[in-house]
Formats: C-alpha cells, sequence, structure tokens
C-alpha cells in the first residue's frame, strides 16, 4: 500500500476539512485519509491526479498540490 501527501492552502475550517476527508474517501484505492488544514496523508493504490481532482470538485477555492 502506497502513501501520498496532498498540500492545501486556504482550508480555513473543520467543515472544510470534513468535506475533504469524505471525498477522498470515496475513491476507489483509497484505505485511509488523515486530512488537516494544510494537507492530507492517503494510504491506497489511489492516482495522485484523482486526489487532486477530487477536492478540486469541492469548489472549496483552495489550492492543492
Amino acid at each position: 500500500m502506497a502513501q501520498q501527501s496532498l498540500t492545501f492552502k486556504g482550508v480555513e475550517n473543520a467543515d472544510q476539512v470534513n468535506r475533504i476527508t469524505t471525498a477522498l474517501m470515496m475513491l476507489d484505492g483509497v484505505e485511509s485519509v488523515e486530512v488537516g488544514r494544510h494537507g492530507a496523508d492517503v494510504d491506497g493504490r489511489a492516482r495522485r491526479e484523482a486526489l487532486i481532482q477530487a477536492v478540486k470538485k469541492l469548489g472549496l477555492g483552495i489550492e492543492v498540490s
């Protein structure tokens, strides 16, 4: 199982963290996720680009890398 890290800029509250967590956990291949205001650690076999797109689709206006 691979681990990937994402970095966020602009996450301001717990609601956003919860929405990001849910979006990432719904992706095929994601085993576990730890999300905070500044980033996420994702375990599983999901592609990095799929993780980034899932966060961007939420329309929260945050930067993801």
